[in-house]
């Protein structure tokens, strides 16, 4: 057997007494406060890129392709590193790795302070290590310590996703403006919320060292491979893996498509530069709304696809508006459907990895594959679709293939919909 702690159960028992059933509440809320620290931090360190990359091409005098890899390496990145993972849990432990994850992401935006481009990128690798693992750890620690709470938790996760980097892309032009125009100054601001959701997370991983000892030199909240299991490679042979994985890939794909070009389809079409910001900006506003939204109500939903295919639809909808009707009021409405969406299809995908697996083992392993194919999926996004507008000369011909993607989106999340577990076809 697995050697995993219980997750806090803060429902009463006959013999539990008051002052019992208050420290677990308040236990538990503490350890939920940590991790929705640390998941403020995992869209932070690259969200905070975009907006002042004008001034960073200005001052290292580089061209515009390379400076965009400033975000586009942080989502290689996360599929990359993403696999990293397994072999740290068992080195260091699940909850004890969270916080080593603080400490690289701290690091790394730290070290993009020194005014060299080569700690500059260096340190965009950095964050996107630390965040890659963090991604995949994240859905394992909420399986196993809120087991009883996942709708819930998955909602409050996906929604601080969305909070941290709609905060980033918000704040740090004006903290470069307060700062005399550092740019520097203004990203090294945001090692604080990291450094910050260390010094909360720490308590809750030494805690995890005492209540479970490592054995034979294993720590006790790591995730083993027992005997009797087929390993993590198993999956790859599992159609309902593959399904979360293509879902996960596609909408991270679709997502990070839509945040690197939608700002310069809006320009192309006449929007300012301030307003196609202010817009981009805007959608996560509904975005957060739907994030937290979705898995709460997933329980009740029939049939299981309908969630997947709404928010296909909202994408659709608000890329094929931006392209047909930019002008005027209208684009806030096309961001709206497009926040909806792209809010609803995260928090899905992240939600899927959750309940398609039946322990915080295969949590942790259907993570990695999800994430680490899937974030490498997705890096070929803004890439592909800068490819084919060069090529095409206008923005028609890459909506239409976000839009086609978008139905094969739907398919996977479809697939992945279907309430069953990886393995449970057998070995």
């Amino acid at each position: 057997m697995t050697t995993m702690q219980e997750p806090f159960d803060t429902a009463p028992t006959p013999l539990s007494t008051p002052s019992v059933r208050r420290g677990a509440i308040l236990t538990g809320i503490y350890v939920g406060i940590g991790l929705l620290m640390i998941a403020l931090n995992l869209r932070m360190g690259v969200a905070s890129v975009g907006p002042v990359l004008p001034a960073i091409e200005q001052e290292l005098g580089i061209p515009a392709a390379a400076a965009g890899l400033l975000t586009t390496i942080p989502v290689f990145a996360f599929g990359a590193f993403a696999f990293l993972t397994p072999a740290l849990t068992r080195w260091i432990g699940l909850h004890r790795l969270l916080a080593l994850t603080m400490v690289v992401v701290a690091i790394g935006i730290g070290i993009r302070l020194l005014p060299s481009p080569v700690a500059l990128f260096g340190g965009t690798v950095l964050v996107g290590a630390g965040i890659a693992v963090a991604n995949v750890c994240m859905p394992a620690v909420i399986k196993q310590d809120f087991a009883h709470r996942l709708g819930l938790m998955m909602g409050l996760y996906s929604t601080a996703l969305f909070l941290g980097a709609a905060a980033a892309a918000a704040l740090t032009v004006p903290f470069m403006t307060a700062l005399d125009g550092s740019w520097r100054g203004a990203l090294a601001i945001w090692a604080i919320p990291a450094v910050l959701a260390l010094l909360i997370w720490l308590p809750r991983a030494m805690r995890a060292v005492s209540e479970s000892p490592a054995v034979a030199g294993v720590p006790g909240d790591a995730i083993v491979e027992p005997r009797d299991e087929p390993r993590m490679s198993a999956l790859l042979r599992d159609p309902v893996a593959w399904a979360v994985t293509g879902f996960m890939g596609l909408q991270s794909l679709s997502y990070y498509a839509a945040l690197t070009w939608i700002p310069t389809m809006l320009q192309d079409a006449g929007v300012s530069v301030s307003d196609a910001g202010l817009l981009l900006s805007y959608s996560s506003l509904p975005g957060i709304a739907a994030a937290l939204l979705v898995p709460t109500t997933l329980r009740w939903i029939r049939p299981t696809w309908l969630p997947v295919l709404l928010s296909a639809l909202l994408c659709a909808a608000g890329l094929i508006g931006l392209l047909v009707a930019p002008g005027g009021a209208a684009p806030w409405a096309w961001m709206t459907l497009l926040g909806l969406g792209q809010g609803a299809a995260i928090a899905l995908s992240l939600t899927y990895i959750v309940l398609r697996a039946p322990d915080a083992r295969h949590t942790a392993h259907l993570s990695t594959m999800a994430q680490g194919i899937g974030y490498l999926l997705a890096g070929l996004g803004p890439l592909g679709l800068g490819i084919l507008h060069a090529a095409v000369g206008g923005w028609a011909v890459p909506v239409a293939a976000l839009v086609i993607l978008l139905g094969v989106q739907a398919l996977a999340g479809a697939a992945a919909s279907r309430e069953r577990h990886v393995r449970a076809g057998g070995r």
